[in-house]
């Protein structure tokens, strides 16, 4: 039986009122009685929501009911989050006075002096009592029930997030595409040609593209490829960065279009390219001649893969008559539902269910899309009941309308979103929830798995009795394996959303999520209900725009979110006005985002959002946090990545009891503070500098059990002795990242032998290691932990500046390993078998290899009996700055085909 979100929100109410700790909370404020009668009528209207759920879908005034409900079960949460957040002030100021009680106080707002909130929560209760009663009244004329529920398949263990492996069908339109790709067609006067891919949303245009450039055939022929999301933000200067990084693998920064675009023309110059330009909207030729004016002097029989639905561009380059992309056949379409829904390509063990698999795949309009994303609906059900309950959902002929953004009619959305939202509707609530927020992402948005699950934690999304994050990405990777997430074409660590999927979650949103466009007018009264807000960055932010938002007293999220092909171009303004006129108004945020923004000073008001648990400050101009920061009592998530400016921390901060999360990456703070290893509940912290006597000690690092991900210790040559590294317990936790920082002084301060014990005393978890960097090391042998096999995930190895060494680890043995670099190790002078660990099958996975600054090496050899079978993998080899190497035998490597840049 579907859910709605309303189910969700009332379900952890009911959590929250039934907490022992949370009720004497409420009888010390003397609001327990108000508080138990709220729990009962709304015990009262929890009886209907299952009756509510299914008539939502064709009763406009159940629609509304829900939602009604929907926002008193906000206000309700939010008087509970008032009284939990002054229980925290009162025991930390108790705790406080008892050790420096008159200093504390100065730190105290002056919003939660008051220790009672009886005269300020009373009256709102009362009013929020009347509302639900009043809910609870319409019950008669709306028609609604008390039924039972139906038992919900919630198994996950058949889920999985692993990339699709069958593209089924489109064999003929990929070999016709094929043909065009490898052979002279004559279509173009220029060296380059265009191949358009056409077709509406949803029918597998980026699935054929992404089918001819990973071909065997095409990436032989083409050199270099490249591939770029245009979507409707046509913006060239952007699209060519983006095509620049993705040939050179390099982040270079260019001040105009033309500096960028010469760099573009060196790099194709003479080269035969392929490059694919994915979901392009413009219809503007001359953008397009801009954007292509670098590929002029590239070799004959280039190529350009355009994936659009419009053809206007098209005919303007020369495309008259196009053929566009269809659905898919019947067989096809029939086998594509199969694989998604029984995990084989017929029904021959499932022939009672082949009727209703070919009615759903008719009225899917055998769209991919749709096909898939119902087709993982049903993958847990093989009950024909489940079948036939999708097949005749009242959904496939609900009249919508055509769904609008900007303004402007999202196309092909009446054929489409049915299809879809059969499959949304028969997600769980709490999963509804969490795709209805995605509605703040705007199309081809590229977003981070761990970023949003820290959003969604924020947001109270995630049930707070088990770890929300480990909840989190279980919930992720069910909306990923059920097609409402996609690995990003170009990056399989980041994620984005299907065109018309972004449709459906702005349907969805309904009157709780905004995205607030550039060019959206809405009035004041309008935005007041709106919860959540996500805005478009804009070089110049203005206060005039937002003006209206300051009556959104309940707004809960305040989201600056980046468009185009490259979040991280550009420099961004934001209005002071908004600072110091509109966000001090919005008391209930809980996520406030001002990222990228050229902000100088955080503003004094922000221990005024004592709800915020998600605050985000990376790539500002910020010289400090200020004391009352501290003062933020649910603070879970700290982002203060980049701020080249920022070098220390408050005293206040290890009031930050709650916090999860806290990114320094690339900040230049100068030292942690004191007892930062008592903040138990700290999972994230990329940054860890080991001070002397006077500072953190890395033995600190025992308290924090649930450090995980990435994390680099810098300033190790301070740590005092091994028996401190060891009690840091590096072994039980769940570092994916670790980066292993020395000095870069070699003078005669530096311990040798201590710096050994240090490194062997350090050894990370094998589990979850993959990728490890030691710097500036001053022992003379690496411990034999770094090669040891048992690391099976690490991909990614780098010593660099670890000069006093004098002979590498069996990095050979690492079976997964991928890239190696060894960089500036002056006193390794021959290389021998003892890299390869004397395995015949040594580096079975290593791609690419690198030395440099290698000033003493002289010889290197792998020759060892069967040695043939070492490298199999390798594609790169760099031997940079090395002048004394003049003895090279590799008995492996001539076979392979190797770019080198030897010396």
């Amino acid at each position: 039986m579907a859910e709605t979100i309303a189910t969700e929100l009332v379900k952890v109410l009911f959590q929250k009122l039934s907490d022992e700790a949370f009720k004497r909370i409420a009888r010390a404020q003397g609001i327990h009685n108000e508080l138990k009668e709220l729990k009962t009528t709304l015990s009262r209207i929890q009886d209907l929501l299952n009756d509510a759920s299914q008539k939502e879908v064709t009763h406009k005034s159940v629609k509304s009911w829900l939602n009604a409900l929907q926002h008193l079960a906000y206000d309700i949460d939010d008087v509970l989050d008032d009284l939990a957040t002054e229980d925290m002030h009162r025991e930390l100021t108790l705790e406080s006075r008892a050790i420096i009680c008159s200093k504390v106080r100065k730190l105290i707002p002056s919003c939660c002096t008051n220790f009672s909130l009886t005269h300020r929560l009373s009256p709102k209760l009362d009013s929020i009592n009347r509302e639900l009663e009043n809910l609870e009244k319409q019950k008669t004329d709306l028609g609604l029930l008390k039924i039972d529920e139906k038992p919900r398949n919630t198994s996950r263990r058949s889920e999985t997030s692993l990339p699709e492996r069958h593209v089924v069908g489109r064999e003929v339109e990929k070999e016709q595409l094929l043909k065009k790709l490898l052979g002279d067609d004559g279509s173009s006067q220029d060296n380059f040609s265009v191949l358009p891919i056409v077709g509406m949303g949803g029918v597998g245009k980026t699935t054929l593209a992404r089918l001819l450039y990973n071909d065997t055939k095409v990436q032989r022929h083409f050199e270099p490829k490249a591939w770029v999301c245009v979507s409707d933000d046509f913006d060239i200067f952007k699209i060519s960065d983006t095509i620049l990084q993705d040939v050179t693998k390099e982040n270079k920064k260019f001040k105009d279009l033309n500096q960028l675009q010469k760099a573009l023309t060196e790099q194709f110059k003479d080269k035969r390219f392929l490059l694919v330009v994915d979901d392009v909207w413009s219809e503007n030729y001359g953008d397009w001649e801009n954007l292509v004016r670098p590929f002029l002097s590239c070799a004959p029989g280039s190529r350009i893969i355009m994936t659009t639905r419009k053809e206007h561009l098209l005919k303007q380059i020369g495309f008259h008559n196009v053929d566009r992309l269809k659905s898919l056949s019947n067989e096809d379409a029939l086998r594509l539902f199969a694989v998604h829904a029984l995990g084989v390509d017929n029904f021959d063990s499932h022939t009672t269910l082949k009727p209703q698999g070919e009615g759903i795949v008719k009225k899917c309009g055998r769209l991919p899309l749709a096909l898939k994303a119902i087709g993982r609906l049903l993958r847990t059900k093989t009950d024909r009941e489940d079948w036939d309950d999708v097949l005749n959902s009242e959904i496939w002929d609900v009249e919508i309308g055509n769904a609008t953004e900007n303004g402007k009619d999202v196309e092909n959305s009446d054929k489409i979103v049915p299809a879809l939202r059969i499959s949304y509707h028969e997600l769980s609530a709490d999963l509804k929830q969490l795709f209805a927020y995605c509605s703040l992402f705007p199309k081809d948005f590229l977003f981070d798995k761990e970023e949003l699950v820290s959003l969604w934690m924020a947001e109270g999304f995630l049930n707070p009795s088990k770890s929300p994050e480990r909840l989190g990405r279980e919930y992720f990777e069910i909306l990923l394996s059920r097609s409402f997430f996609q690995h990003a074409p170009n990056d399989e660590s980041l994620f984005i959303m299907h065109d018309l999927m972004n449709d459906l979650a702005t349907f969805v949103a309904g009157e709780f999520f905004l995205r607030f466009d550039n060019h959206m007018k809405t009035k004041t009264e309008a935005l007041a209900k709106y919860r959540h807000m996500s805005f478009t960055r804009e070089e110049y932010v203005g206060y005039q725009k937002f003006e209206a938002f300051k009556g959104a007293k309940s707004l809960r999220t305040f989201l600056a979110v980046s468009l185009g092909v490259d979040k991280d171009w550009g420099y961004f303004y934001l209005s002071s006005k908004i600072l110091d006129d509109l966000l001090p108004e919005l008391t209930l945020l809980r996520v406030l985002s001002l990222s990228r923004f050229q902000i100088s000073e955080v503003p004094e008001f922000i221990d005024t959002l004592k709800h915020l648990r998600y605050l985000n400050l990376s790539r500002t101009n910020i010289k400090e946090l200020p004391e009352n920061v501290g003062n933020l009592y649910n603070l879970q998530t700290l982002i203060v990545t980049k701020c080249r400016w920022l070098t220390k921390l408050p005293k206040s901060f290890l009031n930050l009891k709650r916090l999860r999360h806290f990114d320094i990456i690339d900040t230049p703070l100068e030292k942690l503070p004191l007892g930062i290893g008592e903040l138990g509940s700290l999972q994230t912290l990329t940054r860890i500098i080991i001070e002397g006597d006077d500072g953190f000690a890395i033995n600190e690092l025992k308290g924090l059990t649930n450090l995980h991900g990435e994390v680099s210790l810098e300033g190790l040559h301070k740590v005092q002795s091994a028996k401190h590294a060891r009690e840091a317990n590096l072994s039980l936790k769940k570092i994916t990242g670790l980066e292993l920082q020395w000095v870069n002084e070699f003078d005669g301060s530096r311990m040798d032998a201590l710096e050994e014990e240090v490194l062997n005393e350090l050894k990370p978890n094998s589990d979850t290691l993959k990728t490890l960097s030691v710097v500036s090391y001053g022992g003379t042998q690496i411990s034999n932990w770094v090669g040891d096999r048992s690391f099976h995930e690490l991909v990614n190895v780098s010593i660099r500046g670890c000069r006093k060494c004098t002979s590498l680890p069996p990095f050979g043995l690492l079976p997964s390993l991928k890239r190696l670099q060894i960089q500036g190790m002056e006193e390794v002078k021959i290389i021998g078998l003892e890299l390869t660990g004397n395995d015949v099958n040594a580096f079975c996975s290593l791609e690419v290899l690198r030395f440099e600054d290698m000033s003493g090496w002289e010889g290197w050899s792998t020759i060892n009996e069967g040695s043939a079978a070492m490298f199999p993998c390798l594609k790169e080899l760099s031997i940079i700055n090395c002048p004394q190497l003049i003895n090279v035998s590799l008995q492996a490597l001539p076979s392979l085909k190797l770019h080198q840049s030897l010396n």
